[in-house]
């Protein structure tokens, strides 16, 4: 995208420029759209998950941006001489149930024959163009806070392996198919400078992204961080970790401090997730507000894991 012609639309308000999770567009004084699309293959055997998991990942990116998602498209690759027709119309219907769950309306969709399934959403939400949560609105000060514990990219890693019991495979699944819907509110209140959702790049990779486009530093507690399990931390002690935990820990340490904290915790942080959840830069007087509505949306963890600093040599430093 970076080689890409930019817009130089002054109703662009977000493009693709900052890394954020969608794009924003200025309708009027009082609207502004935001759109996104995500799809992927399967992390999961069971039809209709893969359809909920899916649609919760692209509906999240709306809800990271502070909208709210108005309507959806599907979009799929399906191999017919490989999933039966009840295969495919649960992926579908777990993709509607959730889109439905999330208040949003699916207005149709493209699916065209792939060797390997593919399914995923289109998104159109809506914001105040003046309260969208941005990467580069972070500011020194703010706390940051996590909604979801980490760890689904090393489960589902170790799923594939069979070395998961069904229990910590089931706790990664009720993680991954809860909506971020606290984003939205969040952002109407005007609580929270800075959003994003943890999925593909891992916390690391997404804090860096908002400390880049906002100029600034941040100090994680990593004592705090939770994982979805400490089964989690066994594994990663096992060796097994995923292709791309290994190289977004690769890829974010020139930017990190590690501060002498072991590399299992790293690798925690740099996993990659699926339909994470929210990392949010708050400012301090803001916190209780924020956390209660956490608490009111049954969040799975509403964590204080760190704080923003002025920018200094490395844009993450782990404590």
């Amino acid at each position: 995208m970076r080689d890409l012609p930019q817009s130089n639309d002054p109703n662009l308000l977000v493009g693709s420029a900052t890394a954020d999770d969608a794009g924003v567009y200025l309708l009027n004084s009082e609207t502004a759209l935001v759109q996104t699309l995500d799809f992927f293959t399967p992390i999961c055997d069971d039809a209709y998950l893969f359809g909920q998991i899916a649609a919760a990942n692209s509906l999240s990116d709306v809800y990271a941006m502070g909208g709210r998602p108005i309507t959806a498209m599907a979009i799929a690759g399906m191999p017919d001489t490989i999933l039966s027709k009840d295969q495919i119309r649960d992926i579908f219907r777990g993709g509607a149930d959730m889109v439905k769950l999330a208040g949003c309306s699916l207005v149709g969709g493209h699916t065209i024959k792939n060797p390997e399934p593919i399914y995923g959403l289109s998104v159109t939400g809506v914001v105040h163009p003046d309260r969208f949560t941005a990467n580069s609105h972070a500011k020194a000060g703010d706390v940051l806070i996590l909604t979801k514990p980490l760890g689904t990219g090393i489960i589902s890693t170790a799923i594939k392996q069979g070395k998961c019991s069904e229990a910590l495979n089931n706790q990664a699944v009720n993680s991954m198919i809860k909506l971020n819907t606290p984003g939205a509110e969040l952002a109407e209140q005007d609580l929270v400078n800075a959003c994003t959702d943890v999925t593909g790049f891992g916390l690391l990779g997404h804090l860096k992204e908002i400390c880049a486009s906002s100029e600034v530093t941040a100090q994680l507690d990593c004592a705090a961080i939770p994982a979805i399990s400490d089964d989690v931390h066994k594994l990663i002690a096992d060796g097994i970790v995923p292709g791309g935990t290994k190289k977004n820990l690769a890829t974010v340490l020139p930017y990190l401090q590690t501060n002498n904290i072991s590399e299992d915790i790293q690798l925690l942080l740099a996993d990659a997730q699926t339909s994470g959840g929210l990392l949010i830069s708050v400012p301090q007087n803001n916190v209780s507000a924020v956390l209660d509505i956490l608490h009111s949306h049954d969040s799975l963890c509403a964590v204080e894991i760190g704080h923003i600093v002025t920018k200094q040599d490395a844009y993450i430093s782990l404590n």
